[in-house]
């Protein structure tokens, strides 16, 4: 037996010996500035598209939701089932398992990258018809879809590099990778898409997020072929089996069901609300984007709290693990818990950034007030979800999001069959269904017993 992978070979790593929430922070914060660096992408790419028409603007909406769920999966689902299995592998002293299984997670994402971009340029008109799109949109969104997709496989490629990183407890690298690039998507998408060099509209701005990931793969595959983290990426006489996919895709796959339900339970709350007319779905949008930049400081929580619960689970150190689990659940529900106090009682600081419409912002401010008092529950729901996925026990959370997707649909399609469907009754339902999902993951993480696997 070599000495990494000796019993209690980790046992002095900061991960199983420094006090929980600081150790929790220091390993959020940079995640969050990522995300929200994330965030301001997706900003930039907003306005540059609305420059170049409603049309163009219309089409990336159909094409957004789609684009959305493809970093979901590989980076927050896939990718933690990743950072889960490597940080439990080196919380057990094996290092050799660890660096394996960084090359089976490469394979899986490269797989499920090529599968994902043929499903969606090949097939991508199918999925925007049935979002609502037609004639001129329609094509817009084809075309734009089909060179962002191309390169879906090195969005696939770069999160679970980045994942693989994360699991050795190393935050910083892969946030300020991601950080960079995210810079070099907003100077490219602007050059190619509004015509500082070469003017291609729509396609230059997708063109933006190719290269911005082609990058990303370059510098976080150079680190890990270095052997940083003590995790040597070793590609010559790398043997792939079963077991080892399987320690991956078991959290992984079936966590990739979360942002799927995510993604419905949205699309058919958007259908809802739009049929009650243009100021209420107008509203309801501005309402849903403080939600999307809410995620970032969940996920900046969640993400570090994989590696930590993962290589306490690994060390069995159960108890451990799970104090990281409830620490981290606190802190993301208090900031968020916080967010949400503001907006119920000065919602005008969020909505009135975006339109002075006096028809629009009485849905906004309605929506902020009704729904702002589950933002707590709903970040305590996130980062347990991410814990669970770093223990290896991920079925009660995704079972909690697909009761919150339930509660959608029939609550959703018994209010719109009533005589006088309102906005503010799918707001109510809109916060019901948040707490529901966050009351039935605290209970399912309570219940479930975690153990060494």
């Amino acid at each position: 037996m070599n000495a990494a992978a000796a019993p209690g070979g980790v046992a002095g790593h900061p991960l199983l010996r420094d006090a929980i929430l600081p150790t929790l922070w220091r390993l959020s914060l940079p995640n969050m500035v990522a995300m929200g660096m994330s965030v301001l992408v997706a900003v930039a790419e907003t306005y540059y598209v609305g420059r170049l028409g409603t049309t163009a603007l219309a089409a990336m909406a159909l094409v957004f939701p789609l684009a959305m769920l493809t970093q979901m999966m590989s980076n927050g689902a896939m990718g933690s089932g990743v950072s889960s299995a490597i940080s439990r592998a080196l919380g057990s002293g094996d290092r050799d398992k660890a660096s394996a299984l960084a090359v089976h997670a490469l394979v899986i994402g490269g797989v499920v990258g090529v599968l994902y971009s043929m499903l969606l340029v090949l097939c991508g008109s199918v999925f925007y018809r049935w979002l609502g799109g037609r004639g001129e949109v329609l094509q817009a969104a084809t075309g734009f879809g089909a060179v962002l997709f191309s390169g879906a496989v090195l969005v696939w490629l770069c999160n679970t590099l980045a994942s693989v990183v994360r699991g050795t407890g190393n935050m910083q690298w892969p946030s300020a990778v991601l950080f960079g690039v995210s810079l070099l998507q907003i100077v490219v998408g602007g050059a190619f898409g509004l015509g500082l060099a070469p003017r291609w509209g729509m396609a230059g701005v997708a063109l933006g997020n190719i290269v911005a990931m082609a990058v990303a793969v370059v510098v976080l595959g150079w680190y890990l072929l270095r052997g940083q983290d003590r995790l040597l990426l070793r590609w010559r006489g790398a043997r792939l089996s079963w077991p080892m996919f399987q320690d991956i895709l078991r959290v992984g796959a079936l966590a990739c069901i979360s942002p799927v339900q995510t993604s419905l339970a949205a699309l058919v709350l958007t259908g809802m609300v739009a049929r009650l007319g243009p100021d209420a779905l107008a509203g309801y949008g501005i309402g849903q984007r403080l939600e999307f930049l809410l995620i970032p400081i969940a996920f900046g929580v969640g993400v570090a709290a994989v590696p930590m619960v993962g290589m306490a689970i690994g060390a069995g150190q159960v108890v451990r693990a799970r104090k990281v689990a409830w620490t981290g659940a606190w802190l993301a529900a208090a900031i968020l818990a916080v967010l949400g106090l503001l907006v119920v009682l000065w919602p005008r600081l969020w909505s009135g950034i975006f339109t002075q419409d006096a028809a629009v912002l009485v849905h906004a401010d309605a929506y902020l007030r009704t729904v702002g008092p589950a933002f707590g529950l709903f970040g305590m729901g996130l980062v347990l979800y991410f814990a669970s996925l770093g223990a290896g026990h991920v079925l009660g959370p995704v079972l909690a999001g697909t009761v919150r997707l339930l509660v959608v649909i029939a609550g959703g399609s018994w209010l719109m069959a009533g005589a006088t469907p309102s906005a503010q009754g799918l707001f109510v339902l809109v916060v019901v269904a948040m707490a529901l999902y966050g009351l039935c993951t605290i209970a399912s993480v309570w219940r479930t017993p975690w153990h060494k696997k």
